[in-house]
């Protein structure tokens, strides 16, 4: 393969699923940081499903696709999609104003699902058909990709750690209690 072949089409999935979580959890990690919304305990298991999911994608990208790495995905993201369900579930009677900011009408939880309903069909029924499995990417692009993934777990995992430090996190957290 040349320095500048177009990569398969399962490379490419990877990159862009990957892409997909990095978005999302980007977007979590600026609405706690610039609008001061600290996530909830139930919203850091749900960041917990992305980031699974992402080094699933991580792990495909670097060492080439794999069934375990896909099922590595899947489990993380059904195991995210039932937290985010439940999470949905405890704010659906009517009157109740939810958990935390919207973004276009939905609590970021009812996002979370719908997430990783995308991620969960988007591996589990597209990226397991394609073919060309053999090719690891080693684009200045999927170096990227995973180089944002991996600080910006890092970040999540030191804002965590600010916020709840070793213990139970607060139930509606209003303050890092953490390691300070």
């Amino acid at each position: 393969m040349s320095k500048y072949a177009f990569p398969s089409l399962a490379a490419l999935g990877n990159q862009l699923a990957l892409l997909a979580v990095i978005g999302i959890l980007s977007y979590a990690f600026v609405d706690q940081i610039y609008f001061g919304e600290l996530p909830c305990p139930l919203c850091l298991m749900q960041r917990v499903g992305f980031v699974i999911i992402g080094f699933a994608l991580v792990l495909n990208i670097r060492c080439g696709e794999h069934y375990a790495h896909y099922g590595w995905g899947i489990l993380g993201g059904l195991v995210g999609m039932m937290v985010s369900l439940r999470q949905v579930f405890l704010h659906i009677l009517p009157g109740d104003k939810g958990f935390g900011a919207t973004f276009l009408e939905l609590h970021f939880y009812t996002w979370a699902f719908v997430g990783y309903m995308g991620l969960l069909a988007g591996q589990a029924a597209i990226l397991l058909m394609l073919p060309n499995r053999n090719v690891r990417s080693r684009s200045w692009f999927a170096n990227a990709l995973v180089i944002v993934f991996i600080l910006l777990v890092l970040g999540n995992l030191v804002s965590t750690l600010l916020e709840c430090g070793i213990g139970p996190c607060a139930d509606d957290p209003v303050k890092y209690e953490g390691w300070l």
